[in-house]
Protein backbone atom coordinates (compact mmCIF):
# COMPACT_ATOMS: atom_id res chain seq x y z
CA UNK A 1 0.00 0.00 0.00
CA UNK A 2 1.08 3.60 -1.07
CA UNK A 3 0.47 6.48 1.51
CA UNK A 4 0.16 9.81 0.84
CA UNK A 5 -1.34 13.31 1.57
CA UNK A 6 -4.66 14.57 -0.57
CA UNK A 7 -6.31 18.20 0.30
CA UNK A 8 -4.80 17.62 4.06
CA UNK A 9 -5.61 13.57 4.62
CA UNK A 10 -4.03 10.70 4.23
CA UNK A 11 -5.26 8.33 1.26
CA UNK A 12 -4.86 4.99 1.12
CA UNK A 13 -3.70 3.75 -2.04
CA UNK A 14 -3.13 0.05 -3.57
CA UNK A 15 -0.82 -0.10 -6.11
CA UNK A 16 -0.47 -3.58 -8.65
CA UNK A 17 2.25 -3.21 -11.22
CA UNK A 18 2.65 -5.80 -14.10
CA UNK A 19 5.39 -7.81 -14.57
CA UNK A 20 7.18 -5.03 -17.65
CA UNK A 21 6.84 -1.40 -17.82
CA UNK A 22 3.62 -0.04 -19.11
CA UNK A 23 3.24 3.17 -20.88
CA UNK A 24 -0.52 2.92 -21.14
CA UNK A 25 -2.63 4.75 -19.00
CA UNK A 26 -3.14 2.86 -15.65
CA UNK A 27 -6.56 1.71 -14.31
CA UNK A 28 -8.52 3.74 -11.58
CA UNK A 29 -10.83 1.67 -9.89
CA UNK A 30 -13.39 3.41 -7.65
CA UNK A 31 -15.13 1.35 -4.93
CA UNK A 32 -18.88 1.52 -4.26
CA UNK A 33 -21.16 2.62 -1.32
CA UNK A 34 -19.78 1.32 2.17
CA UNK A 35 -16.96 -0.45 0.64
CA UNK A 36 -13.31 -0.06 0.25
CA UNK A 37 -10.41 -1.11 -2.00
CA UNK A 38 -10.46 -4.41 -1.35
CA UNK A 39 -13.19 -5.57 -3.51
CA UNK A 40 -11.27 -4.92 -6.45
CA UNK A 41 -8.63 -7.05 -5.28
CA UNK A 42 -9.02 -10.20 -7.95
CA UNK A 43 -9.82 -8.07 -10.68
CA UNK A 44 -6.81 -5.61 -10.08
CA UNK A 45 -4.41 -8.30 -9.93
CA UNK A 46 -6.23 -10.37 -12.88
CA UNK A 47 -5.26 -6.60 -15.26
CA UNK A 48 -1.98 -6.41 -13.70
CA UNK A 49 -1.19 -10.23 -14.58
CA UNK A 50 -2.04 -9.24 -18.36
CA UNK A 51 0.17 -5.80 -17.99
CA UNK A 52 -2.57 -2.98 -16.68
CA UNK A 53 -0.72 -0.95 -14.44
CA UNK A 54 -4.10 -0.63 -11.24
CA UNK A 55 -4.86 2.25 -8.63
CA UNK A 56 -7.15 1.84 -5.96
CA UNK A 57 -7.76 3.73 -3.60
CA UNK A 58 -9.93 4.48 -0.70
CA UNK A 59 -11.84 6.97 -1.11
CA UNK A 60 -12.11 9.36 1.89
CA UNK A 61 -13.42 8.29 4.92
CA UNK A 62 -12.99 5.06 3.79
CA UNK A 63 -10.84 1.86 4.38
CA UNK A 64 -7.29 3.16 5.27
CA UNK A 65 -8.23 6.80 3.78
CA UNK A 66 -8.94 9.70 6.39
CA UNK A 67 -11.33 12.44 6.73
CA UNK A 68 -15.20 12.34 6.25
CA UNK A 69 -16.97 10.49 3.55
CA UNK A 70 -17.71 13.34 0.83
CA UNK A 71 -21.20 14.49 0.68
CA UNK A 72 -21.87 13.78 -3.26
CA UNK A 73 -20.79 12.64 -6.22
CA UNK A 74 -19.28 14.99 -7.71
CA UNK A 75 -17.04 15.88 -4.74
CA UNK A 76 -15.80 12.55 -5.00
CA UNK A 77 -15.41 13.08 -8.93
CA UNK A 78 -13.49 16.05 -8.02
CA UNK A 79 -11.18 13.82 -5.42
CA UNK A 80 -10.65 11.66 -8.01
CA UNK A 81 -9.42 13.82 -10.58
CA UNK A 82 -7.16 15.75 -8.08
CA UNK A 83 -5.91 12.13 -6.99
CA UNK A 84 -4.70 10.86 -10.19
CA UNK A 85 -3.11 14.80 -10.93
CA UNK A 86 -1.05 14.20 -7.33
CA UNK A 87 -0.26 10.86 -8.79
CA UNK A 88 1.20 12.67 -12.19
CA UNK A 89 -1.00 10.62 -14.37
CA UNK A 90 -2.89 13.66 -16.23
CA UNK A 91 -4.55 10.66 -18.70
CA UNK A 92 -6.49 7.69 -16.89
CA UNK A 93 -8.15 4.91 -17.26
CA UNK A 94 -11.17 5.02 -15.02
CA UNK A 95 -13.55 2.08 -14.16
CA UNK A 96 -16.05 2.27 -10.58
CA UNK A 97 -18.74 -0.12 -9.48
CA UNK A 98 -22.60 1.24 -8.06
CA UNK A 99 -21.73 4.57 -6.66
CA UNK A 100 -18.31 4.24 -7.68
CA UNK A 101 -19.65 4.04 -11.46
CA UNK A 102 -21.71 7.28 -11.15
CA UNK A 103 -17.84 8.73 -9.52
CA UNK A 104 -15.97 7.75 -12.98
CA UNK A 105 -18.81 8.72 -14.70
CA UNK A 106 -18.84 12.54 -13.38
CA UNK A 107 -15.34 12.70 -13.13
CA UNK A 108 -15.31 11.85 -17.08
CA UNK A 109 -17.91 14.55 -17.53
CA UNK A 110 -15.76 17.18 -15.79
CA UNK A 111 -12.58 16.13 -17.40
CA UNK A 112 -13.37 14.48 -20.55
CA UNK A 113 -9.91 15.01 -22.30
CA UNK A 114 -8.19 13.58 -19.34
CA UNK A 115 -10.42 9.95 -19.53
CA UNK A 116 -8.93 7.60 -21.78
CA UNK A 117 -11.07 4.27 -21.02
CA UNK A 118 -14.40 4.50 -18.89
CA UNK A 119 -16.14 1.23 -17.74
CA UNK A 120 -18.84 1.35 -15.74
CA UNK A 121 -19.74 -1.95 -13.73
CA UNK A 122 -23.26 -2.56 -12.01
CA UNK A 123 -24.65 1.50 -13.55
CA UNK A 124 -27.69 3.34 -13.69
CA UNK A 125 -28.47 6.67 -13.55
CA UNK A 126 -29.92 8.09 -11.76
CA UNK A 127 -29.66 5.36 -8.54
CA UNK A 128 -32.51 5.97 -6.32
CA UNK A 129 -32.19 4.50 -3.25
CA UNK A 130 -35.42 3.25 -1.49
CA UNK A 131 -36.32 5.78 1.31
CA UNK A 132 -36.94 2.13 3.46
CA UNK A 133 -32.65 1.31 3.34
CA UNK A 134 -32.16 4.78 3.89
CA UNK A 135 -34.06 4.88 6.98
CA UNK A 136 -33.17 1.49 7.97
CA UNK A 137 -29.15 2.32 7.61
CA UNK A 138 -29.88 5.00 10.05
CA UNK A 139 -32.13 3.26 12.60
CA UNK A 140 -31.40 -0.12 12.32
CA UNK A 141 -27.73 -0.59 10.48
CA UNK A 142 -27.49 -4.43 10.79
CA UNK A 143 -31.06 -4.74 9.28
CA UNK A 144 -29.97 -2.58 6.47
CA UNK A 145 -26.75 -4.76 5.61
CA UNK A 146 -28.51 -7.67 5.63
CA UNK A 147 -30.91 -6.36 2.83
CA UNK A 148 -27.66 -5.08 1.07
CA UNK A 149 -26.41 -8.41 1.05
CA UNK A 150 -29.62 -10.03 -0.04
CA UNK A 151 -29.84 -8.18 -2.86
CA UNK A 152 -25.69 -7.79 -3.67
CA UNK A 153 -25.29 -11.31 -5.13
CA UNK A 154 -26.52 -14.01 -7.72
CA UNK A 155 -28.90 -16.75 -5.76
CA UNK A 156 -27.80 -19.47 -3.80
CA UNK A 157 -29.17 -21.84 -6.82
CA UNK A 158 -26.67 -19.96 -8.98
CA UNK A 159 -23.28 -19.66 -6.79
CA UNK A 160 -23.82 -22.67 -4.46
CA UNK A 161 -24.97 -21.97 -1.11
CA UNK A 162 -21.12 -22.43 0.42
CA UNK A 163 -20.12 -19.40 -2.53
CA UNK A 164 -22.92 -17.65 -1.42
CA UNK A 165 -22.32 -17.67 2.33
CA UNK A 166 -18.50 -16.38 1.59
CA UNK A 167 -19.49 -13.36 -0.81
CA UNK A 168 -22.20 -12.44 2.09
CA UNK A 169 -19.84 -12.78 5.03
CA UNK A 170 -16.90 -10.93 3.56
CA UNK A 171 -19.16 -8.02 2.31
CA UNK A 172 -21.15 -7.64 5.53
CA UNK A 173 -17.47 -7.29 7.44
CA UNK A 174 -16.49 -4.77 4.82
CA UNK A 175 -19.42 -2.79 5.72
CA UNK A 176 -19.46 -2.81 9.25
CA UNK A 177 -15.14 -1.75 9.17
CA UNK A 178 -16.90 1.39 7.10
CA UNK A 179 -19.69 2.20 9.41
CA UNK A 180 -23.50 2.91 8.96
CA UNK A 181 -22.57 6.24 9.06
CA UNK A 182 -19.96 6.25 5.97
CA UNK A 183 -22.79 3.68 3.89
CA UNK A 184 -25.64 6.71 4.73
CA UNK A 185 -23.68 8.85 3.31
CA UNK A 186 -22.70 7.05 0.25
CA UNK A 187 -26.23 5.98 -0.38
CA UNK A 188 -27.55 9.50 0.25
CA UNK A 189 -24.87 10.37 -2.63
CA UNK A 190 -26.57 8.64 -5.09
CA UNK A 191 -30.21 8.95 -4.31
CA UNK A 192 -29.74 12.60 -4.77
CA UNK A 193 -27.14 12.52 -8.10
CA UNK A 194 -29.79 13.28 -11.15
CA UNK A 195 -26.65 14.33 -13.21
CA UNK A 196 -25.77 11.65 -15.05
CA UNK A 197 -27.49 11.67 -18.62
CA UNK A 198 -25.86 15.60 -18.28
CA UNK A 199 -22.29 13.37 -17.45
CA UNK A 200 -22.42 11.03 -20.20
CA UNK A 201 -23.19 13.63 -23.12
CA UNK A 202 -19.51 15.23 -22.28
CA UNK A 203 -18.48 11.90 -22.44
CA UNK A 204 -15.73 11.41 -25.54
CA UNK A 205 -13.63 8.01 -24.81
CA UNK A 206 -14.62 4.55 -25.44
CA UNK A 207 -16.64 3.44 -23.06
CA UNK A 208 -17.71 -0.28 -21.27
CA UNK A 209 -20.91 -1.19 -19.06
CA UNK A 210 -21.34 -3.97 -17.71
CA UNK A 211 -24.13 -5.67 -16.22
CA UNK A 212 -24.88 -9.30 -14.05
CA UNK A 213 -27.51 -11.17 -15.71
CA UNK A 214 -29.09 -11.54 -12.25
CA UNK A 215 -28.37 -8.23 -11.28
CA UNK A 216 -31.32 -6.57 -9.05
CA UNK A 217 -29.75 -3.93 -8.02
CA UNK A 218 -28.98 -2.14 -11.49
CA UNK A 219 -30.85 -4.41 -13.56
CA UNK A 220 -29.24 -4.70 -17.16
CA UNK A 221 -32.98 -3.20 -18.51
CA UNK A 222 -32.19 -0.11 -16.51
CA UNK A 223 -28.96 0.53 -18.29
CA UNK A 224 -30.22 1.28 -21.35
CA UNK A 225 -31.34 4.78 -21.45
CA UNK A 226 -27.35 5.57 -20.53
CA UNK A 227 -26.13 3.32 -23.27
CA UNK A 228 -28.30 4.63 -25.64
CA UNK A 229 -27.50 7.96 -25.15
CA UNK A 230 -23.47 6.84 -25.10
CA UNK A 231 -24.12 5.37 -28.29
CA UNK A 232 -25.77 8.79 -29.65
CA UNK A 233 -23.02 10.27 -28.89
CA UNK A 234 -20.82 8.35 -30.83
CA UNK A 235 -18.00 7.59 -27.91
CA UNK A 236 -17.52 4.24 -29.37
CA UNK A 237 -20.20 2.55 -26.37
CA UNK A 238 -20.31 -1.57 -25.61
CA UNK A 239 -22.63 -3.28 -22.96
CA UNK A 240 -21.71 -6.46 -21.87
CA UNK A 241 -24.20 -8.90 -19.39
CA UNK A 242 -22.10 -11.66 -17.47
CA UNK A 243 -23.81 -14.44 -16.72
CA UNK A 244 -25.01 -15.87 -13.79
CA UNK A 245 -22.95 -12.50 -11.73
CA UNK A 246 -25.71 -10.36 -9.85
CA UNK A 247 -24.91 -6.93 -8.70
CA UNK A 248 -21.38 -7.42 -7.01
CA UNK A 249 -19.68 -8.66 -10.14
CA UNK A 250 -16.09 -8.08 -9.41
CA UNK A 251 -16.51 -10.84 -6.86
CA UNK A 252 -18.53 -13.23 -8.34
CA UNK A 253 -17.14 -12.89 -11.85
CA UNK A 254 -13.79 -11.37 -11.70
CA UNK A 255 -12.16 -13.17 -14.43
CA UNK A 256 -15.28 -12.31 -16.63
CA UNK A 257 -14.57 -8.63 -15.71
CA UNK A 258 -11.35 -9.03 -16.86
CA UNK A 259 -11.82 -9.95 -19.88
CA UNK A 260 -14.32 -7.06 -20.15
CA UNK A 261 -11.95 -4.30 -19.20
CA UNK A 262 -9.34 -5.55 -21.32
CA UNK A 263 -11.55 -5.60 -24.35
CA UNK A 264 -12.32 -2.40 -23.69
Amino acid sequence: MKELELQGQPVALHEHTPASHSEAAPWLLIHGAGHDHGVWNEVAAGLAANGERVLVPDLPGHGGSGGSPLPDIDAMARWVLALAGALGHQRIRLCGHSMGSLVALAATGQAPARIERLALVGCSVPMPVSSFLLDAVQNEPERAFSLINKFSFAPAETLGEARRAELEAANLQRMRQQGAHVLGSDLNACNAWQDGLAAAARVACPTLLVSGELDRMTPADAVKPLFDLLEKELCNARMIVLAGAGHSMMNEAPAGLVDALRGL
